[in-house]
């Protein structure tokens, strides 16, 4: 593991092409954490360090990932103080599972609760409760199904995290994003446009696992987490909740594989076993087996990889399925693909004839090689055209239901889904597309407006009149992914000046 890969210094697991006579100059990814609610799995204050106890130890137990120890008493960090403070890290207006329990009604009595809950999980009379299943619609039509924990299992499941970050953090990879405490997913977004950008990248694989959070084995997955964890009793919690199964129309089904999305826990679990089957996989086939640069982000399931020869990328893609169906899992024969993209791709493709590069879809944009105003390659990337006409159709949707408010209340409304919709996609190169956005709203608001009367005259003129008093104009909001990237890891430049060290988890050697 090099410096810039085990600091938290850099974001990209790069591998330059090797000079003759020169060994290849590596620079890695950095170290952090992640997502919850707001696409973080974590909430609240926490950084990320979780117990800084048990951060401290992890990181000084070894240097060698084959030596790192075992966490056997952890359970005595799960103590009323941290349940509360998990309490509270909770999104307060989530559903309630089967319990019926919402977070302010748990909230009533809530110190005594918490103490009898923390009596009950060192006691081992803990029990936990079905998730209940939940369906929400997916931009290609489709149902994704959720697992709504109870109230109190979501409590445990969140102090259990913040424990347990605390040991995994120390060692996740620097190309790992997804749910992960300080992390987001601008951050992976910013990585991959520097990397392809920075480095020798002519292909890229865009892949993504079938199923992933469906199809996780209990069993390989227990076998990861006790590589770290040597409690018995947290464990013992964990098999608990992968089993406790899931109630769907008032039938409690049995679950054998899979951990439910929409889980507290799930996000923690789901980054530990591709930790294993695919990260440290693919970070030792990025050292010894590449002719040439190699990037590697991931977000979740899906990552993307990009190569300097096409043949490093086949022969990556053919041992990647071997290498997933160890582990139980399938990449998705449709939505993974490799195509030749990256500074030289449109030039190279125009000399043999063919088309402009192919484009791919990444953490809801989709990547476009193009030039910039003085003939440079420029990486340009815009909003997904069918999230943005899911995102309208929901729009349009609430709109129905909001007729009979006056102005003020659907201007008041419509600005605020409009202000949160630029926050994520007011990225540079994306201007079009959010102009394009606020014209579609202002619109639907239209005739949503003329429908509520047959005497509306509504005009266009009375639109852009509402539209400017309630609408936020289009502005991009973003830094440029290079200048936000070298904010965050200053050392990764190229001439920082920084010696080239070895760190193990938390100091140099």
């Amino acid at each position: 593991m090099n410096g810039n890969e085990k600091s938290g210094l850099a974001i990209v697991a790069v591998k330059p092409a090797n000079e003759p006579g020169r060994p290849g100059e590596e620079r890695g990814g950095a170290k952090g954490g992640g997502q919850g609610e707001r696409g973080r799995s974590t909430r609240g204050p926490s950084t990320g360090t979780g117990r800084p106890d048990i951060g401290d130890r992890s990181r000084t137990q070894s240097c060698t990932r084959e030596e790192k120890g075992r966490f056997t008493t952890l359970l005595h960090h799960i103590d009323a103080k941290l349940l509360h403070q998990a309490y509270h890290w909770l999104k307060r207006e989530a559903a309630p599972g089967v319990d019926g329990m919402t977070w302010e009604a748990y909230g009533e009595g809530l110190e005594a609760r918490l103490r009898d809950l923390e009596s009950r999980i060192h006691r081992g009379s803990y029990r936990a409760q079905p998730s209940l299943r939940a369906y929400i619609p997916k931009p290609d039509g489709r149902q994704r199904p959720l697992g709504i924990a109870a109230l109190e299992d979501k409590v445990v499941q969140r102090a259990v995290v913040e424990v347990l970050n605390a040991i995994y953090e120390t060692d996740f990879l620097g190309f790992s994003y997804g749910f992960r405490p300080g992390r987001g997913q601008h951050d992976a977004l910013d990585a991959l446009a520097v990397g392809i950008e920075s480095q020798a990248v002519n292909w890229i694989l865009d892949a993504d696992i079938k199923g992933f959070f469906d199809n996780i084995s209990h069993e390989w997955l227990m076998r990861f987490v006790e590589h770290r964890v040597g409690d018995r009793r947290v464990l013992r919690l964990i098999r608990k909740w992968l089993k406790a199964g899931v109630v769907e129309e008032g039938v409690r089904q049995p679950v054998t594989k899979g951990t439910p999305q929409g889980a507290v826990i799930s996000p923690l679990l789901a980054n530990i076993y591709l930790h294993y089957a695919y990260d440290l996989w693919a970070e030792q086939w990025r050292r010894r087996h590449t002719q040439g640069a190699m990037i590697v982000v991931r977000y979740a399931d899906d990552t993307v990889v990009g190569f300097e020869h096409r043949a490093d990328a086949e022969r990556f893609l053919v041992e990647l399925r071997n290498r997933m169906a160890e582990f139980a899992l399938e990449l998705h024969p449709d939505k993974t693909r490799l195509i030749e993209f990256g500074r030289r791709a449109a030039t190279a493709r125009a000399a043999r004839g063919e088309g402009k590069p192919g484009t791919f879809d990444f953490l809801g944009f989709t990547h476009i090689c193009t030039r910039s105003r003085r003939g440079g390659f420029l990486l340009t990337r815009h909003t997904r055209r069918d999230r943005k006409m899911a995102k309208l159709l929901e729009i349009t949707e609430d709109l129905r239901r909001r007729w009979h408010q006056d102005i003020a209340e659907q201007g008041h409304w419509l600005g605020a889904v409009v202000r949160g919709y630029f926050a994520y996609h007011a990225v540079p190169t994306n201007a079009r597309t959010l102009s394009a956005f606020r014209h579609h709203v202002i619109d639907l608001w239209r005739r949503a407006l003329r429908r509520r009367s047959q005497k509306d005259k509504t005009s266009w003129t009375d639109m852009d009149r509402l539209a400017n008093r309630w609408l936020p104009k289009p502005r991009i909001s973003h830094p440029w992914p290079a200048q936000r990237f070298r904010v965050k890891h200053p050392r990764w430049e190229p001439y920082a000046g920084m010696p080239h060290v070895r760190f193990c988890a938390g100091g140099a050697q």
